[in-house]
């Protein structure tokens, strides 16, 4: 099992990369946003890489940090979410915003990627939507999964973005706005009072 590769980058293309390790060309899928972070052809670059081994193929997939390879784990878990269309969200969606899209139950923003209509988006969200607190991602989206799943706010947080979106605000903004003004108003707060603070963080 290749776990990681630490080498001289040799070439890229739209969805893969070639990364010479000791004379030795590994070639890589992975995502634009992992491409893109690996910059210019002989750059000393490292990566994390998943192996998938079949009857008929082996690839290897490589992720610029350890969150979006554990993402990519996960979303290939969902039926019907292979390897390419893993890509494909990932190169759109960055892990925090992954993780605040699913939280907020937001199939529009999960559509963005190609592969992804709102059938396959369904199931994607109503599948992980237990399990995106286990990944490690950046406080802020931590923050707002564990807002999210607090009992006493729960009813009155979806109201408020559900409020919020009936205004024209895109969803995912409206979950961020309103998970923020919970954060600070704690959970006895009601509806009408987080509308006002979600449409002041909206207005920032």
């Amino acid at each position: 099992m290749i776990a990681k590769l630490s080498g001289l980058l040799d070439s890229t293309g739209l969805d893969w990369a070639i990364i010479d390790v000791a004379g030795v060309g590994y070639l890589i899928s992975a995502s634009t946003r992992t491409l893109r972070r690996l910059g210019s052809t002989g750059n000393a670059v490292s990566v994390h890489t998943e192996m998938w081994v079949s009857e008929d193929k082996m690839a290897l997939y490589g992720f610029a940090d350890i969150t979006e390879r554990d993402w990519f784990r996960l979303l290939t878990t969902v039926q019907g979410v292979g390897a390419r269309v893993a890509l494909n969200i990932l190169s759109v969606l960055a892990p925090d915003r992954l993780t605040s899209a699913i939280a907020a139950q937001d199939k529009t923003t999960l559509c963005e990627a190609d592969g992804v209509g709102p059938k396959l988006a369904a199931r994607i969200l109503n599948e992980l939507k237990d399990k995106v607190a286990t990944l490690a991602t950046t406080p802020v989206a931590a923050s707002q999964t564990q807002a999210a799943a607090q009992p006493a706010v729960s009813s009155s947080v979806g109201d408020a973005v559900s409020a919020l979106v009936n205004l024209g605000y895109k969803r995912i903004e409206a979950f961020t706005a309103v998970n923020k003004a919970a954060q600070t108003l704690g959970g006895e707060a009601d509806v009408s009072a987080l509308i006002r603070a979600g449409l002041k963080e909206l207005s920032q």
